[in-house]
């Protein structure tokens, strides 16, 4: 213990103020390989974790790389609340291959509208299961909250894709292979601020470069809930427009009639690959501590802050993900 530095395990390790290092930062913390990690190593880091903050001697660990790789290992099964271990499927590093699966499959059996209720029935309960897992331990999500969310973004998923359906169906292919796109883009639209109605009607709390609170902000969770929104719906876009180009091409070969079981491994695998990278990337897109103009907030936020402490122009608040 004595031959390590201390680092803050508290803050992520590359500094987030530059885009590069904020996707390096996310290409950790969603690397789907550590779905594959043992309970015996998940346990051990997190022993490795708990001893460094609490500055008690580390066995095993010789090096800040290692040290990091623990944290990162922690943060990838463990809920940063509340301590507890994570359900398996609602960890940020089941996201890969849960979405690669569920959006392969979407994308798969579009036509037939029993597959279309069943796909994104099963695509919004996911949903569902990972806001839910990882829930804030200081503001958690009520359990009518989380039903009337999943009710809804089921409920407006649904009426996107079945409307749409119907009004492509003369359409060439490839439109209507974009469908589930408008599907999970209109159910975001209505799950995630749902999810975050207490922000919006209470406010996300502001600080300051020291973390010290300054008040809470409707406007600022807007801004919050916004970006998020678009960054989960570009994060779904590569896939579900790349994959659709694609099978479209191999039709048109005559592939698929030659190989028509390949259809769904092709989707589902090539998903897989886009998201990889489009998660991480998209996640990177808007720092997580994001920052706003005093100027810009509501007037008697701004007013406070002005009053208490006039020579802020910026103050920042957690975007979350």
């Amino acid at each position: 213990m004595s031959s390590l530095p201390r680092v803050n395990l508290d803050e992520p390790r590359y500094d987030q103020s530059t885009y590069l290092n904020r996707a390096k930062h996310f290409l950790i913390v969603t690397n789907p390989l550590n779905v594959f990690a043992t309970e015996e190593q998940l346990d051990r880091a997190a022993r490795i974790v708990k001893d460094y903050r609490a500055g008690k001697p580390v066995k095993d660990v010789t090096s800040v790389d290692e040290l990091w790789a623990a944290k990162y290992l922690y943060d990838s099964a463990f809920h940063p609340d509340t301590g507890e271990k994570m359900l398996l499927i609602g960890r940020m590093s089941a996201q890969v291959p849960m979405n690669m699966t569920i959006t392969g499959c979407m994308m798969t059996f579009y036509k037939s509208t029993p597959a279309v209720i069943f796909w994104q029935w099963i695509n919004q309960s996911f949903n569902a299961l990972v806001n839910y897992t990882n829930r804030s331990g200081k503001s958690p999500i009520s359990q009518e909250q989380l039903l009337t969310s999943y009710c809804m973004a089921t409920g407006g998923a649904l009426v996107t894709a079945l409307s749409l359906n119907r009004l492509v169906r003369n359409a060439a292919p490839l439109v209507g292979r974009l469908v589930p796109l408008a599907a999970v883009a209109a159910a975001n639209c209505i799950n995630i601020p749902l999810m975050r109605m207490q922000e919006l009607q209470n406010g996300v709390t502001l600080i300051d470069e020291d973390g010290k609170e300054l008040g809470q902000s409707m406007r600022a969770a807007k801004e919050g809930i916004a970006a998020v929104t678009f960054s989960r719906i570009l994060m779904a876009m590569p896939g579900m427009v790349f994959t659709p180009v694609l099978m479209n091409t191999l039709e048109k070969r005559g592939f698929l009639k030659r190989l028509p079981w390949a259809n769904a491994p092709i989707q589902t695998l090539f998903c897989g690959f886009c998201l990889t990278f489009a998660t991480p990337l998209c996640c990177a897109l808007f720092s997580q501590k994001a920052s706003i103009k005093v100027d810009s907030l509501e007037g008697d936020v701004r007013e406070k802050i002005r009053k208490e402490r006039p020579e802020l122009q910026v103050v920042y608040y957690n975007k979350g993900l």
